[in-house]
Protein backbone atom coordinates (compact mmCIF):
# COMPACT_ATOMS: atom_id res chain seq x y z
CA UNK A 1 0.00 0.00 0.00
CA UNK A 2 1.51 3.51 -0.82
CA UNK A 3 2.29 6.07 1.13
CA UNK A 4 2.33 9.87 0.78
CA UNK A 5 3.64 12.39 2.74
CA UNK A 6 3.84 16.00 3.66
CA UNK A 7 4.44 19.17 5.74
CA UNK A 8 1.74 20.91 7.67
CA UNK A 9 1.92 24.06 9.88
CA UNK A 10 1.45 23.75 13.55
CA UNK A 11 1.06 26.16 16.80
CA UNK A 12 4.53 28.35 16.42
CA UNK A 13 6.44 27.27 19.70
CA UNK A 14 8.01 30.53 21.69
CA UNK A 15 7.27 32.64 18.32
CA UNK A 16 8.58 30.08 16.04
CA UNK A 17 6.92 28.62 13.15
CA UNK A 18 6.24 24.95 13.49
CA UNK A 19 6.21 22.00 10.64
CA UNK A 20 4.39 18.90 11.43
CA UNK A 21 5.48 16.21 8.97
CA UNK A 22 2.75 13.36 8.31
CA UNK A 23 2.74 10.47 6.31
CA UNK A 24 -0.62 8.86 5.71
CA UNK A 25 -1.83 5.94 3.65
CA UNK A 26 -2.93 6.25 -0.04
CA UNK A 27 -6.19 4.12 -0.74
CA UNK A 28 -7.48 2.97 -3.55
CA UNK A 29 -11.22 2.13 -4.33
CA UNK A 30 -11.94 -1.14 -6.03
CA UNK A 31 -15.84 0.10 -7.32
CA UNK A 32 -15.10 0.45 -11.18
CA UNK A 33 -17.68 3.14 -11.68
CA UNK A 34 -16.45 5.12 -8.33
CA UNK A 35 -15.89 8.82 -9.63
CA UNK A 36 -12.97 9.37 -7.22
CA UNK A 37 -10.30 6.37 -7.77
CA UNK A 38 -7.88 7.09 -4.56
CA UNK A 39 -8.38 9.13 -1.56
CA UNK A 40 -5.54 9.89 1.05
CA UNK A 41 -6.27 8.57 5.11
CA UNK A 42 -7.41 11.36 7.10
CA UNK A 43 -6.54 11.93 10.63
CA UNK A 44 -9.49 13.34 12.58
CA UNK A 45 -8.42 16.19 14.72
CA UNK A 46 -5.24 16.79 13.73
CA UNK A 47 -5.60 17.60 10.37
CA UNK A 48 -8.69 19.38 7.80
CA UNK A 49 -9.21 18.09 4.28
CA UNK A 50 -7.66 20.76 1.75
CA UNK A 51 -5.62 22.54 4.23
CA UNK A 52 -2.04 23.39 4.50
CA UNK A 53 -2.22 23.87 8.64
CA UNK A 54 -3.15 21.74 11.68
CA UNK A 55 -6.93 21.87 13.01
CA UNK A 56 -5.65 23.52 16.22
CA UNK A 57 -3.76 25.91 14.20
CA UNK A 58 -6.65 26.86 12.16
CA UNK A 59 -8.66 27.05 14.96
CA UNK A 60 -6.30 30.29 16.34
CA UNK A 61 -6.71 32.05 13.17
CA UNK A 62 -10.07 32.40 13.23
CA UNK A 63 -10.14 33.34 16.57
CA UNK A 64 -7.92 36.32 15.79
CA UNK A 65 -9.42 37.30 12.49
CA UNK A 66 -12.89 37.11 13.99
CA UNK A 67 -11.79 39.77 16.27
CA UNK A 68 -9.65 41.36 14.34
CA UNK A 69 -10.63 41.05 10.46
CA UNK A 70 -8.05 41.16 7.83
CA UNK A 71 -5.62 43.76 7.85
CA UNK A 72 -5.00 43.82 11.71
CA UNK A 73 -4.82 40.41 11.52
CA UNK A 74 -2.68 40.34 8.81
CA UNK A 75 -0.09 42.42 10.60
CA UNK A 76 -0.43 40.56 14.24
CA UNK A 77 -0.21 36.90 13.09
CA UNK A 78 3.46 36.95 11.93
CA UNK A 79 4.73 38.72 15.19
CA UNK A 80 3.06 35.48 16.72
CA UNK A 81 4.85 33.27 14.64
CA UNK A 82 1.32 32.32 12.22
CA UNK A 83 3.05 33.08 8.50
CA UNK A 84 -0.49 34.44 6.84
CA UNK A 85 -1.20 37.49 5.12
CA UNK A 86 -4.29 40.11 4.28
CA UNK A 87 -5.86 37.45 2.14
CA UNK A 88 -5.71 34.21 3.98
CA UNK A 89 -7.06 36.27 7.27
CA UNK A 90 -9.87 37.54 4.87
CA UNK A 91 -10.61 33.50 3.90
CA UNK A 92 -10.90 32.24 7.25
CA UNK A 93 -13.01 35.03 7.98
CA UNK A 94 -15.29 34.00 5.26
CA UNK A 95 -15.19 30.65 6.24
CA UNK A 96 -16.38 30.79 9.71
CA UNK A 97 -20.28 29.78 10.02
CA UNK A 98 -22.31 32.88 11.23
CA UNK A 99 -24.34 31.57 14.14
CA UNK A 100 -28.04 31.29 14.11
CA UNK A 101 -29.58 34.36 16.47
CA UNK A 102 -32.99 33.71 18.00
CA UNK A 103 -35.15 36.68 17.53
CA UNK A 104 -34.98 38.66 20.60
CA UNK A 105 -37.83 40.01 23.03
CA UNK A 106 -36.49 43.89 22.44
CA UNK A 107 -34.77 44.83 19.69
CA UNK A 108 -32.76 47.49 19.18
CA UNK A 109 -32.78 49.41 15.93
CA UNK A 110 -30.51 52.50 14.57
CA UNK A 111 -28.84 52.83 11.66
CA UNK A 112 -24.77 53.06 10.68
CA UNK A 113 -23.08 55.36 8.51
CA UNK A 114 -20.97 53.48 6.17
CA UNK A 115 -19.75 56.30 4.12
CA UNK A 116 -21.34 59.35 5.62
CA UNK A 117 -24.22 61.24 3.59
CA UNK A 118 -23.63 58.31 1.15
CA UNK A 119 -24.10 54.92 2.54
CA UNK A 120 -25.87 53.35 5.13
CA UNK A 121 -27.29 50.30 7.05
CA UNK A 122 -29.38 49.57 9.29
CA UNK A 123 -27.86 47.70 12.63
CA UNK A 124 -30.47 45.27 14.70
CA UNK A 125 -29.16 44.26 18.06
CA UNK A 126 -30.92 42.72 21.33
CA UNK A 127 -31.33 45.40 23.58
CA UNK A 128 -31.21 43.27 26.51
CA UNK A 129 -27.90 41.47 25.71
CA UNK A 130 -26.59 44.00 23.45
CA UNK A 131 -25.68 40.70 21.14
CA UNK A 132 -26.22 42.23 17.11
CA UNK A 133 -28.61 40.05 15.63
CA UNK A 134 -28.42 41.48 11.85
CA UNK A 135 -26.83 44.32 9.64
CA UNK A 136 -29.66 45.64 6.70
CA UNK A 137 -28.66 47.33 3.85
CA UNK A 138 -30.28 50.69 3.63
CA UNK A 139 -32.11 52.54 6.27
CA UNK A 140 -35.11 52.72 4.65
CA UNK A 141 -38.68 51.65 6.18
CA UNK A 142 -39.20 49.11 3.75
CA UNK A 143 -35.81 46.89 5.07
CA UNK A 144 -36.86 47.04 8.68
CA UNK A 145 -40.86 45.69 8.22
CA UNK A 146 -39.67 42.69 5.71
CA UNK A 147 -37.45 42.04 8.57
CA UNK A 148 -39.87 42.18 11.07
CA UNK A 149 -42.46 40.32 9.09
CA UNK A 150 -40.13 37.81 8.73
CA UNK A 151 -38.89 37.28 12.36
CA UNK A 152 -41.96 37.09 13.93
CA UNK A 153 -41.74 37.04 18.30
CA UNK A 154 -40.17 41.10 18.78
CA UNK A 155 -42.45 42.57 21.46
CA UNK A 156 -40.63 45.56 21.67
CA UNK A 157 -38.70 47.97 19.67
CA UNK A 158 -36.57 50.55 21.18
CA UNK A 159 -35.16 53.26 18.71
CA UNK A 160 -34.16 56.90 18.12
CA UNK A 161 -37.04 59.56 17.06
CA UNK A 162 -37.26 58.62 13.14
CA UNK A 163 -40.61 58.43 11.92
CA UNK A 164 -39.43 56.11 9.13
CA UNK A 165 -38.56 53.42 11.61
CA UNK A 166 -41.64 54.45 13.51
CA UNK A 167 -43.87 53.77 10.20
CA UNK A 168 -41.73 50.29 9.45
CA UNK A 169 -42.53 48.66 12.81
CA UNK A 170 -45.88 49.63 12.75
CA UNK A 171 -46.82 48.31 9.11
CA UNK A 172 -44.71 45.00 10.42
CA UNK A 173 -47.00 44.98 13.38
CA UNK A 174 -48.80 47.09 15.44
CA UNK A 175 -48.72 45.14 18.50
CA UNK A 176 -45.41 45.85 18.74
CA UNK A 177 -44.37 48.58 21.22
CA UNK A 178 -42.23 51.04 20.54
CA UNK A 179 -39.80 53.03 23.36
CA UNK A 180 -37.01 55.66 23.03
CA UNK A 181 -33.95 54.50 23.82
CA UNK A 182 -31.63 56.10 26.98
CA UNK A 183 -29.27 57.70 24.87
CA UNK A 184 -31.28 59.53 22.97
CA UNK A 185 -33.39 61.02 25.72
CA UNK A 186 -30.84 61.83 27.54
CA UNK A 187 -29.19 64.09 24.44
CA UNK A 188 -32.47 64.99 23.02
CA UNK A 189 -33.21 66.69 27.39
CA UNK A 190 -29.29 68.13 27.05
CA UNK A 191 -29.97 69.83 23.53
CA UNK A 192 -33.46 71.22 25.09
CA UNK A 193 -31.58 72.35 28.27
CA UNK A 194 -28.71 74.25 25.98
CA UNK A 195 -31.70 75.89 24.03
CA UNK A 196 -33.16 77.26 27.22
CA UNK A 197 -30.45 78.83 28.98
CA UNK A 198 -28.86 80.17 25.43
CA UNK A 199 -32.80 82.02 24.81
CA UNK A 200 -32.44 83.35 28.21
CA UNK A 201 -28.96 84.61 28.97
CA UNK A 202 -29.79 88.32 28.62
CA UNK A 203 -31.94 87.87 31.56
CA UNK A 204 -28.87 85.73 33.65
CA UNK A 205 -26.50 88.51 32.73
CA UNK A 206 -29.39 91.73 33.54
CA UNK A 207 -30.23 89.80 36.78
CA UNK A 208 -27.19 89.62 38.19
CA UNK A 209 -26.36 93.39 38.76
CA UNK A 210 -22.57 92.72 37.84
CA UNK A 211 -21.91 95.40 34.76
CA UNK A 212 -18.63 93.95 33.89
CA UNK A 213 -16.77 90.81 33.90
CA UNK A 214 -16.26 87.51 32.54
CA UNK A 215 -19.98 86.49 33.75
CA UNK A 216 -21.39 89.22 31.80
CA UNK A 217 -19.35 88.42 28.41
CA UNK A 218 -20.39 85.00 27.91
CA UNK A 219 -24.11 85.35 29.44
CA UNK A 220 -24.98 88.66 27.20
CA UNK A 221 -25.18 87.45 24.09
CA UNK A 222 -28.81 88.21 22.36
CA UNK A 223 -31.75 86.37 23.54
CA UNK A 224 -35.43 86.61 24.57
CA UNK A 225 -35.41 88.68 27.90
CA UNK A 226 -37.97 87.34 30.25
CA UNK A 227 -39.05 89.36 33.12
CA UNK A 228 -40.15 86.29 35.20
CA UNK A 229 -36.58 84.88 34.43
CA UNK A 230 -35.09 88.30 35.91
CA UNK A 231 -36.97 88.29 38.84
CA UNK A 232 -36.27 85.04 39.82
CA UNK A 233 -32.65 85.69 39.49
CA UNK A 234 -32.76 88.69 41.29
CA UNK A 235 -34.68 87.38 44.12
CA UNK A 236 -32.18 84.87 44.36
CA UNK A 237 -28.99 86.80 44.59
CA UNK A 238 -30.52 89.38 47.06
CA UNK A 239 -31.62 86.67 49.63
CA UNK A 240 -29.47 85.63 52.43
CA UNK A 241 -26.76 83.55 51.00
CA UNK A 242 -27.59 84.55 47.50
Amino acid sequence: MPFISGCRADVPVDGRRVLVRVTVRRMRCRAQDCARQTFREQVPGVLERYQRRTVRLSEQLRGIVRELAGRASARLLPVMGIAAGKDTAVRALSGIAVPERTVPRVLGIDDFAVRRSRQYTTVLIDADSGVRIDVLPGRGASVVTDWLRSHPGVEIVCRDGSNTYAQAVRDADPAVQQVADRWHLWHNLAEAAVKEVAAHSACWAGATGVQDGPRVRTTSSPGIRCMTCSSKVTDYWSAPGG
